[in-house]
């Protein structure tokens, strides 16, 4: 059975960029959610359910037809999630690489940091609707990205390394429906390291 993953910090621990109401409501009741109808929807199909989440987001060939859509919105709301709280730690930690392949990379596709947060923040802000902003690798190339909903770059063999949730509910508690304020916060909780540890393992 899919799990819910532990968070890697306390709810609180993100304050005051992410709230710690935010943080209960969207890990205890959305993400749990999510794992709980994946688990629903696969009762009975113990191939799938011996599929981790990443090979599973690769597999939706081998899932029935009637419940194909339920399986791609929660297992996409399970991985997409996990990613989530992974590449985030408190404040005083996310401290942005200055050298290496992947920073010299990032200089390299988007010509600065600086100009990659920008177009990553602009992709943020432009997405319509439910949805996600991704920076992922793409055979050894980074290329920003966003989905619709909770489908994955996974589906379509990119390997995300970083990810923004602009779903309401990822922000809406604390910051209305002002997705710009949220955005701008959210700098502040990157886990760079993580995210550099996730490129790494991707070029591979």
């Amino acid at each position: 059975m899919f799990a819910l993953p532990q968070l890697p910090y306390d709810y609180s621990a993100l304050e005051p960029y992410i709230d710690t109401e935010t943080m209960h409501f969207h890990y205890d009741k959305h993400h749990a959610a999510y794992v709980k109808n994946l688990n629903d929807l696969l009762t009975g199909y113990d191939d799938l359910m011996n599929f981790n989440i990443q090979e599973l987001l690769k597999s939706f060939d081998k899932v029935p037809e009637d419940i194909i859509q339920k399986v791609i919105n929660n297992a996409g709301g399970v991985a997409n999630h996990s990613l989530f709280w992974q590449i985030m730690t408190p404040a005083a930690e996310s401290t942005i690489p200055q050298e290496g392949k992947f920073f010299d990379l990032m200089n390299s596709t988007f010509d600065s940091f600086d100009l990659f947060k920008e177009k990553f923040t602009t992709i943020s802000m432009g997405h319509f609707g439910s949805g996600w902003a991704w920076l992922v690798v793409n055979d050894g190339k980074l290329e920003i990205i966003d989905t619709m909903n909770q489908d994955s770059p996974v589906t379509k063999n990119l390997i995300p390394i970083l990810t923004l949730d602009v779903w309401e509910h990822a922000y809406y508690l604390k910051y209305k429906n002002v997705r710009a304020d949220y955005i701008k916060a959210w700098w502040s909780v990157v886990n760079w390291r993580e995210v550099e540890r996730l490129f790494n393992d991707a070029i591979q």
